[in-house]
């Protein structure tokens, strides 16, 4: 799946709900990204581990941070961040994130 302009690893049946593996998009840098994520926004992400490192970035949706507002406000935060990179993103991640919380 490629939402956004960014993808996810690996096959969606294999995916964990509560743990999102984002593909990074060519031209961002991992660490300014997440630094930058946590500085300006509080917003703390884990970067991939072992052979993945540099390659994703682990994005939890767990409890409390998995609410429409949290959502958003992670989206927001992260292409505001990855536009500062250069790095362009496509429209309609935020509609997207809205079609899902308007089916439940």
């Amino acid at each position: 799946m490629c939402l956004w302009g960014l993808a996810m690893l690996g096959p969606e049946p294999e995916r964990l709900s509560t743990l999102n593996a984002v593909c990074i998009p060519e031209g961002a840098n991992d660490i300014k990204v997440r630094k930058a994520l946590l500085t300006d926004f509080g917003i703390e992400i884990g970067s991939g581990l072992g052979d993945l490192q540099g390659k994703i970035w682990r994005v939890g949706l767990m409890g409390h941070s998995s609410n429409r507002k949290n959502v958003f406000f992670f989206l927001s935060a992260l292409e505001t961040v990855l536009n500062a990179e250069c790095v362009k993103t496509k429209a309609g991640a935020l509609e997207a994130v809205s079609a899902v919380y308007a089916e439940t």
